[in-house]
């Protein structure tokens, strides 16, 4: 696929230092996702590396468990428990976290578990039970959220170094590019465009912003997407989108008019006249009411989703121990948890009420 071009001087060209923009996002994500994963590191490493070592001689003790699991997102499963046992004359009291993915309703079934070679190390047996679980969980989160941190740094440090090529004078190379992303921000064209169409072809992504009355050459379309032109800088990582009066470029004006007259000649045998170089229009944000109403939406089904997952625990959930049906019943109206307990003791009744049912005994239905 061909599309029109431009031809510029052969002699060596600076290009403007700010026309490759590093995204805002780059700026708090990055510290963000990089503080996370080391945050989970911090919590979780040390309860990992502690039951790691009661696993190689574990012994099941007699003692006291208080504490209680919570499942989030459906999967994601936290435990906290305290645990009291004597050992070899020893009283110790320890607070135990741990934390792993499982599709699991109901409840949890454990017992308290040290290690016979060092008695002041405790844990419960769903810790031991689920400790590759919760290896691969760190490992996945700590993958995931550190690499995406790392990797925005090293995207980051392209983006500086090819900015800070660029006002050294060298060889331009015209190319097409695909525009993937235009929106208008506060008065100036903010562009993502990606390297899909040259020979090189190196498909990466690069941003920039046009001041008010600058855009882009567009010369044609790749399917969706808008084609414009940018140049290669020297043996710069980044293609830089150009702009439609040429003036990220170092050079006379006469030599811009040269530059831009094949654009027009094409055009006009073309029919189309001096539009056929004009832009296309800039995707325009969501306007105000229409991302109220996306917000709204998304509440609403928040909600009905909450709702539903609640009727469903008290009418056909195989267990009154629920871990999510029992805190959202807990937070229903007086009216609806009233009726949800009266469907779970309906189901239930033999057994103890579940949180959210319970009268001042915390056991007995109320």
């Amino acid at each position: 696929m061909t599309f029109p071009t431009i031809k510029l001087p052969a002699r060596p060209l600076a290009l403007q230092r700010g026309a490759i923009s590093i995204p805002l996002a780059y700026y708090f994500s990055t510290p963000i996702l990089l503080a996370i994963a080391a945050l989970m590191i911090f919590m979780e490493a040390p309860g990992i590396l502690r039951d790691y070592t009661i696993s190689q001689n574990p012994l099941i003790v007699e003692g006291n468990i208080d504490g209680s699991c919570k499942t989030r997102k459906a999967f994601f499963t936290t435990c906290e428990v305290d645990l009291s046992y004597e050992q070899n004359g020893q009283r110790y009291d320890k607070n135990v976290e741990v934390m792993f993915v499982d599709l699991h309703s109901g409840d949890y079934e454990t017992g308290l578990v040290i290690s016979a070679d060092h008695p002041e190390l405790a844990t419960i047996t769903l810790g031991l039970d689920m400790l590759w679980n919760r290896i691969i969980t760190l490992a996945v989160f700590t993958l995931l959220l550190g690499g995406g941190g790392l990797a925005m740094i090293f995207f980051a440090l392209r983006i500086f170094r090819a900015r800070g090529q660029l006002q050294n004078p060298a060889p331009l190379t015209v190319i097409p590019v695909e525009i993937t992303g235009m929106e208008t921000k506060r008065g100036r064209l903010a562009v993502t465009y990606a390297d899909r169409l040259s020979e090189r072809k190196t498909k990466r992504v690069a941003h920039t912003h046009f001041e008010s009355g600058h855009e882009p050459i567009i010369v044609g379309d790749a399917g969706s997407h808008p084609v414009a032109l940018a140049v290669w800088h020297g043996a710069t990582s980044l293609p830089v989108l150009l702009d439609d009066r040429l003036e990220r470029i170092e050079m006379t004006p006469e030599e811009r008019t040269q530059a831009l007259e094949p654009l027009y000649a094409s055009a006009a045998a073309a029919g189309h006249g001096m539009a056929a170089a004009a832009p296309a229009p800039a995707k325009k944000g969501l306007s105000l009411a229409r991302r109220l109403g996306l917000a709204l939406l998304v509440v609403l089904l928040i909600v009905g989703g909450i709702f539903g997952y609640w009727l469903w625990y008290v009418t056909s959930a195989p267990s009154q121990y629920n871990s999510p049906g029992m805190d959202i019943n807990n937070m229903m109206p007086e009216a609806l948890n009233r009726w949800g307990c009266d469907q779970l003791k309906a189901r239930f009744g033999d057994g103890l009420a579940p949180f959210g049912c319970t009268a001042a005994d915390y056991q007995s239905w109320k």
